[in-house]
């Protein structure tokens, strides 16, 4: 028998169950009882749950119960043994589970009244929540697979039983029912997800060098997309390897290919990077569309103006697109009709108004498969993620103001920015489109440090005085080779030392712009993090960008005065509305503890390999509980390119010294591509064992997708 005290009865459910049993007992002893009995003190009799349930050997109903309880909450275990007796009573006896209740002498109005509520629960099941009866406990036990869920008190069934579950309701007799039912809304994004086909069985054609490297979370994310036809939204935390899942998604689905990535303009060559690093495809196949053919192009990517709109051909097997330039290209976009979309950074389609959103939509709409990525999905929000769902599932998602009602008061400014029912949003949408995993939720799965490049795209206007330099710089090399005299060789290795220094200036100068539109990103994704900067324009270019976006922020440079750093990091540490810390590599790359952060940038570069490491260990040290991330911004044709070669050798050397073998900087251009040993990060050795590998060299035979690539 289900224990009564998993009801928690108050005192009058008590004396109540007590008089109906009383009534029972009455009842079988006297059966010329008219059916109005069924009624004590005006209240309907519910009966105990039937004997056939139960495997227990009970005595007779012994007459010492005849006398009633006292309304004491003590005496629940007495009134609980006491029900035993009296469905122990033998077979035959005028009492049923179903109570007799003779509805001819009651109109509908009169009846006594059972409340349900049905919902959507947080595993994905349906739920069903009323005040015990066993009348409807009985009903419930007739539901396939249905069962009691005694911490939130609950019964919980699979979505499959919802209808068997309406339909048992319905047949209640004897009872007014009233049962509310889902909302439409939410029904609807049931039915659509559960028409959408199941694509697990692709799962296998992702090539083996990928799918060794996903982790286990990330491999029930790719499943994820491809039990729910691979429209989803993948809300991963950021620094979850949300890009290689996404390519992962792509290779099981190659026979649609060619795939559209739409992307912040900061991400387009990160995008293209990363594609050429895991596919083994032609560079000439990912085309990358920019606002202007800018800075060089070493991966051999096929680079496209956008300021040439006639000429323009996304013929590539993959074609990366910036969210700004989509307005300007929606014709084009529209008619090459892309049957696999990718929006990172879907946020970016919050505002319903804004013209990228209204451009962007149309298109992954018309996509067969579409994959949106967001670290920030706004769940706090609701209002922001109507958009996103309305891209995947336009037919459920059809009416804002449907949306906006059910999901989105409370607000005192504005129509709909506030949020209600919060809860069943987040099972509706977890349950038919979106995964979303934390950082804390998957830390054991993590590398303890991982690092990746991204690759920057510099303005021409940007990059003219650097192209400049290195053409010059190339003349002062071409003399020293041909010189003979050692005195004018010094002199002119002098020259040359100088025009590198120069190089290193105004290559931090010529990032700038593209830093800081990387940081745009960062900062959407919510989260605390490092920013290290050599050159003083890039730290104030920086600081000032963070006043401007209203960024509360720490820095510490070569100005700041001993005595003020440890208030500063203090600052950091404790207060969550400080976001940022600005940092230069030199002075606040040693004795601070900034753990408060999981994620480090670095706008530039140092020529000594020891201080990016004593900078990343700013958060990489004892009392960081979580996985760190590493970003380098890296520019192509700038001082970038000559600082990794000084840096690995440079590293290599200094490894040998310390631990007797290389170690040079592993700085990974991919998501999450190099698995680490699962140990606590505080454990890591600080100086790790790493090799660089640039984009361009990337190929690799392990590498080969066995099937050949063709487009539709």
């Amino acid at each position: 028998m289900e224990d009564l005290d998993d009801w928690d009865f108050s005192a009058e459910e008590l004396d109540s169950l007590e008089r109906q049993a009383l009534q029972q007992i009455a009842q079988r002893q006297n059966p010329s009882s008219t059916s109005t009995s069924s009624f004590v003190n005006n209240q309907p009799f519910l009966p105990s749950f039937s004997s056939t349930n139960h495997h227990h050997s009970i005595p007779s109903v012994n007459n010492n119960y005849s006398k009633p309880f006292s309304d004491s909450r003590s005496n629940k275990v007495k009134l609980q043994h006491f029900l035993f007796k009296v469905e122990a009573l033998p077979p035959g006896s005028s009492t049923s589970v179903a109570p007799q209740v003779n509805t001819g002498e009651f109109s509908k109005e009169q009846l006594p009244k059972l409340s349900v509520k049905l919902l959507l629960h947080a595993s994905g099941n349906g739920a069903a929540k009323f005040s015990y009866d066993p009348v409807l406990v009985g009903a419930f036990r007739k539901i396939p697979k249905a069962t009691w869920n005694a911490k939130e008190r609950l019964w919980l069934f699979p979505l499959s039983s919802l209808s068997s579950a309406e339909a048992v309701l319905s047949e209640i007799s004897g009872y007014k029912v009233e049962v509310e039912k889902l909302d439409p809304l939410v029904r609807r994004a049931l039915a659509a997800a559960s028409a959408t086909p199941d694509l697990q069985g692709q799962y296998d054609q992702i090539p083996n060098h990928i799918e060794s490297k996903l982790l286990p979370f990330q491999r029930d994310g790719v499943r994820f997309a491809l039990q729910h036809g691979a429209r989803i939204l993948l809300a991963d935390e950021m620094g979850l390897g949300k890009t290689l899942q996404a390519i992962a998604v792509t290779t099981c689905v190659r026979e649609f290919w060619p795939v559209l990535i739409i992307a912040p303009s900061s991400l387009r060559l990160h995008w293209a990077s990363t594609i050429q690093q895991w596919l083994n495809i032609p560079s000439s196949d990912i085309v990358v569309v920019l606002s202007q053919s800018a800075g060089s192009n070493r991966s051999g990517f096929s680079i496209v103006s956008s300021n040439t709109k006639s000429s323009i051909h996304l013929d590539g097997l993959f074609n990366v697109i910036s969210y700004d330039l989509v307005p300007k290209l929606q014709n084009i976009l529209m008619e090459s009709d892309f049957k696999v979309v990718i929006a990172d950074e879907s946020h970016f389609l919050k505002n319903a108004q804004a013209k990228r959103t209204t451009a962007t939509l149309p298109i992954i709409k018309k996509a067969k498969y579409a994959l949106l990525l967001s670290g920030t999905p706004a769940l706090s929000r609701p209002i922001e993620l109507f958009k996103q769902l309305e891209a995947l599932y336009p037919d459920v998602y059809k009416n804002v103001h449907e949306y906006g009602n059910r999901y989105c008061k409370g607000a005192v400014f504005g129509m709909y920015q506030g949020a209600s029912n919060h809860e069943e949003l987040h099972n509706m949408i977890k349950a038919t489109v979106m995964i979303r995993r934390l950082k804390k939720d998957v830390l054991s799965e993590l590398p303890v440090k991982r690092r990746q490049q991204v690759f920057l795209d510099l303005a021409a206007k940007d990059m003219k005085q650097i192209n400049a330099l290195f053409r010059e710089l190339e003349v002062v090399k071409g003399k020293i080779k041909a010189c003979t005299s050692e005195e004018e060789i010094q002199s002119l290795k002098f020259v040359q030392k100088n025009l590198i220094n120069k190089i290193y200036t105004d290559s931090a100068e010529a990032k700038i712009p593209a830093v800081l539109d990387y940081l745009e990103t960062i900062i959407e994704a919510g989260c605390k993090f490092l920013i290290f900067a050599h050159h003083q324009p890039m730290l104030d270019s920086i600081h000032q960008f963070f006043l401007k976006k209203k960024v509360r922020c720490i820095r510490i440079d070569g100005g700041t005065p001993a005595a003020s750093r440890q208030g500063l990091v203090t600052d950091f540490q404790e207060k969550d509305d400080i976001r940022a810390a600005v940092l230069s590599i030199k002075a606040g790359g040693v004795g601070l503890t900034l753990t408060a952060a999981s994620t480090v940038i670095f706008a530039e570069l140092s020529w000594t390999p020891g201080d990016l490491i004593q900078a990343e260990d700013r958060v990489h040290r004892i009392g960081q509980v979580s996985s760190v991330n590493i970003y380098y911004l890296l520019a192509n044709d700038t001082v970038d390119d000559i600082i990794w070669d000084v840096v690995q050798n440079k590293l290599d050397n200094l490894g040998q010294m310390l631990d007797g073998h290389e170690n040079a900087l592993e700085v990974s251009s991919s998501q999450l591509k190099h698995s680490q040993p699962k140990s606590s990060p505080a454990k890591q050795k600080t100086l790790d064992s790493f090799v660089v590998k640039r984009c361009n060299n990337a190929d690799d035979s392990e590498h080969q997708l066995t099937i050949k690539h063709q487009r539709h």
